[in-house]
């Protein structure tokens, strides 16, 4: 190649502009921002986030940027950790599945902290959300099998990503954004385990690490700091250690051409992306033939072969903690069985121990098909058979799950889903005014819009 890839993908990145973007684009990023700091409102409680949050307050440091809901001023390399964990916590922010999975709203806080810390305006936080979306997703089909299938976390994949974004806030030159790329894809290789078989906070934690580390790189390549130009095709780089198979044209191919947010998807439960289509099938039965958790004999479930390995290992069927919990497949299943609904409260300490979870949760099974493996990721199909003790037989087909761009999710479905997030911290006025700010940002400096986000 004449140009490495990091180069071409700098030169790409520090050429954008605001006034490049359709305008359907821009109303994209204030979709996926509303949505994001809808995510990040419903998790300023839980356990993983106030453990991050009291840790980085502890250490204290500059007033640079602001955290999420909270008000609370940090350095910036601290609240992009805490808001990204925020944003990802509750595993129910975008999610993008092709080789490989990924949420790339997750990187947004590399915008907002770093635009705050140097005062630039939302309209450059949008051309960076912009290119995080572009390379996260560009990325998420570039390897053939997906790092994920070779045992590696899509954390692997944002360590590209992250310093392009805050790189292009603090204004990097090309040479610049090349070292900041070099600098943090030679240390955020994360491998797979995070979302294997018993999770741990370290599930939801591991791409927000990655987040931060890329600011970190971007401040240092600002100063000067040299990083590895050829980290992606050179000698015992991405490419040679992860071994064969490399869509060079998904990641660097048609840049501008169009913009890949507007093929990310949204979700429009708190789960992992895989068991979407099957909860929806499920709930359809539940609700479409009257039936009651009292009525069933068992559940089949057919899906492909990475969501049986992922969502039914034996682990799953005894979840002991919401990160778990969410990534089970049998659960989640029992739960929409038990309850007719998928929501926050369905990981609940209190909701984990409801018996009737347990009374169904053995009779679901999963089954791996060919047919539907051969459909991935195109389609996310799913099948699914209920059969009833007094031997009536159930079932639904479903491709793709709510929140595809094939069945998007309207204002209205991301209004709902904000206000029952948000419900508990602000009031209607309150959710009305953040909706406002959020979807009327381009003129709003990143300061002055992260601030009108405090509860």
């Amino acid at each position: 190649m004449e140009k490495s890839i990091s180069r071409i993908m700098a030169e790409f990145a520090v050429g954008l502009k605001y006034e490049d973007l359709p305008k359907e684009v821009i109303h994209e990023v204030k979709r996926y921002l509303y949505d994001s700091i809808g995510c990040a409102y419903g998790a300023m409680g839980t356990k993983d986030v106030t453990i991050m949050r009291e840790l980085y307050e502890e250490m204290g440091g500059a007033p640079e940027s602001t955290l999420i809901g909270f008000g609370s001023k940090l350095p910036a390399v601290s609240t992009t950790l805490v808001n990204s964990l925020m944003i990802r916590s509750l595993d129910f922010n975008d999610i993008y599945w092709k080789e490989d999975p990924s949420h790339p709203s997750d990187i947004i806080p590399a915008a907002l902290s770093v635009a705050e810390k140097v005062g630039a305006s939302m309209k450059d936080v949008i051309v960076a959300i912009v290119l995080a979306y572009e390379f996260e997703q560009r990325l998420c089909e570039f390897a053939v099998p997906g790092v994920r299938e070779r045992k590696w976390h899509h954390a692997t994949l944002t360590q590209f990503v992250s310093p392009i974004v805050a790189g292009k806030i603090l204004g990097l030159t090309v040479d610049q954004m090349v070292n900041a790329i070099g600098i943090n894809g030679c240390h955020n290789h994360t491998i797979g385990c995070p979302t294997a078989g018993k999770l741990t906070m370290m599930k939801n934690t591991v791409d927000p690490m990655a987040v931060q580390s890329g600011v970190v790189a971007a401040l240092m390549a600002q100063k000067g700091y040299s990083g590895t130009e050829a980290v992606f095709e050179g000698k015992e780089g991405f490419m040679q250690c992860f071994g064969e198979g490399w869509a060079m044209e998904k990641l660097i191919g048609d840049l501008g051409k169009k913009y890949k947010i507007l093929e990310c998807s949204m979700k429009a439960f708190p789960t992992e992306a895989l068991t979407h289509t099957h909860i929806t099938a499920v709930l359809n039965v539940m609700t479409k033939n009257n039936l009651d958790y009292s009525d069933i004999n068992e559940v089949v479930i057919t899906t492909i072969a990475r969501a049986c390995d992922i969502l039914f290992d034996p682990h799953k069927y005894r979840p002991e903690s919401r990160e778990t919990a969410d990534h089970s497949l049998p659960y989640c299943i029992a739960a929409a069985i038990v309850d007719k609904k998928i929501t926050t409260n369905s990981f609940s300490d209190e909701k984990m121990k409801d018996p009737r979870i347990w009374e169904v949760i053995d009779k679901i099974k999963g089954e791996a098909s060919v047919e539907f493996e051969k459909m991935f990721p195109a389609k996310q199909p799913s099948k699914a058979v209920i059969r009833t003790k007094d031997g009536c037989e159930f079932s639904e087909y479903l491709e793709y799950p709510k929140g595809d761009p094939r069945e998007p999710m309207t204002q209205e479905d991301l209004d709902n889903k904000f206000e029952a997030l948000s419900t508990g911290k602000l009031d209607a006025a309150k959710i009305a005014a953040v909706k406002e700010v959020i979807f009327n940002c381009d003129n709003l400096s990143a300061r002055d819009f992260m601030e009108k986000l405090t509860v």
